[in-house]
C-alpha cells in the first residue's frame, strides 16, 4: 500500500493543532508521513508539535513526524514547503484545525489508489473546535470529477483532495494569490492528470472534517474577488461570469 503524507500548516495554532496530530495519530494505516510546516510560531505550536513527533517515533509504528520551522511568505508559500518535503506517494493538506474524521480514514483512502490514479477525493462536513458536526459541506464530490468540475464551484474541498505528488512536484502554488491559490492548484492537479490520462478516484463518503471559520472565511469579500480572476484564467470571462449569475440564483431559490 502507497505512503500518504499529510502536510499541516501552522502559525500560533497551539489551541487548535492538538485534535489535528491526533486524528493522524490514531490512524490504523501505517505508512503515514506527517510534514507540520510551522511560520516560526511565538506561542506552543513547536512543543506541541516536537512531543507529537516524540511520541511517534516512541511508537515506532510506521508514522513517520518531519517537522520544518521557518518564516514564510505566506500559508501558500509553506504548503509549497511541504510539497518539497513530501516523500509519500499522495499528499493532502490536513490544517490545523482540520481532522480526519475516524481511525480508517486513511486506509480507506488508500484503498483507492492506483497505479492510474492522479487523484482521490471524497467529502467533508464543517465541524466546531470541539469535534462537533455543524453541518455537511454545501458542495458535495460528484461521483465523476475533472477540471472542467470546478466552473460550478469548489465542489472539493482542499482537505479531501489527495493528490499525486509526482503531479505537485510538477504544479507548484501560484503564490500571487492570497486567498484562492488552493482553488487555482487543484484544477492545475486535474488538468495535469487528465494530460497525463490519470484517472480521478472518489472515495464514498466524509474523508475530512473542515474546522468551521478559516482564513477565507475571515477575508470573504476579497477572497470571492480573487476566486473570480482564478475561475477566469482557467474558463474563460463568458462561462465565470454566467456560472457567477447562477450562484447568485442559486442562492436566492435555495
Amino acid at each position: 500500500m502507497p505512503k500518504i503524507t499529510y502536510i499541516t500548516i501552522t502559525y500560533n495554532a497551539s489551541s487548535v493543532l492538538q485534535p489535528t496530530l491526533d486524528s493522524v495519530d490514531c490512524q490504523t494505516y501505517r505508512q503515514i508521513e506527517h510534514i507540520i510546516v510551522d511560520g516560526a510560531s511565538k506561542d506552543d505550536t513547536l512543543a506541541l508539535a516536537e512531543q507529537y513527533k516524540a511520541s511517534t517515533e516512541a511508537k515506532d509504528n510506521g508514522h513517520t513526524v518531519v517537522i520544518l520551522s521557518e518564516p514564510d511568505k505566506g500559508i501558500y508559500d509553506a504548503m509549497q514547503k511541504g510539497i518539497g518535503l513530501a516523500t509519500g506517494r499522495y499528499i493532502c493538506f490536513l490544517n490545523a484545525g482540520d481532522r480526519l474524521p475516524h481511525a480508517d480514514t486513511t486506509t480507506e483512502v488508500a484503498a483507492s489508489s492506483g497505479e492510474n490514479v492522479g487523484v482521490i477525493y471524497g467529502d467533508t462536513d464543517i465541524v466546531d473546535s470541539d469535534g462537533n458536526f455543524l453541518r455537511h459541506r454545501h458542495l458535495s464530490a460528484p461521483e465523476k470529477l475533472s477540471w472542467r468540475s470546478f466552473r460550478k464551484g469548489m465542489l472539493v474541498c482542499h482537505q479531501a483532495f489527495y493528490a499525486l505528488t509526482d503531479l505537485a512536484h510538477l504544479t507548484p502554488y501560484n503564490l500571487n494569490y492570497r486567498y484562492s491559490a488552493d482553488v487555482d492548484w487543484c484544477i492545475r492537479i486535474m488538468k495535469e492528470a487528465e494530460r497525463k490520462g490519470l484517472q480521478l478516484k472518489k472515495v464514498d463518503g466524509v474523508v475530512a472534517n473542515y474546522l468551521d471559520g478559516g482564513t477565507t472565511n475571515q477575508n470573504h469579500r476579497a477572497s470571492l474577488k480573487e476566486r473570480f480572476r482564478v475561475m477566469r484564467s482557467h474558463y474563460g470571462l463568458f462561462t465565470t461570469l454566467c456560472m457567477h449569475l447562477w450562484f447568485v440564483v442559486r442562492s436566492i431559490f435555495k
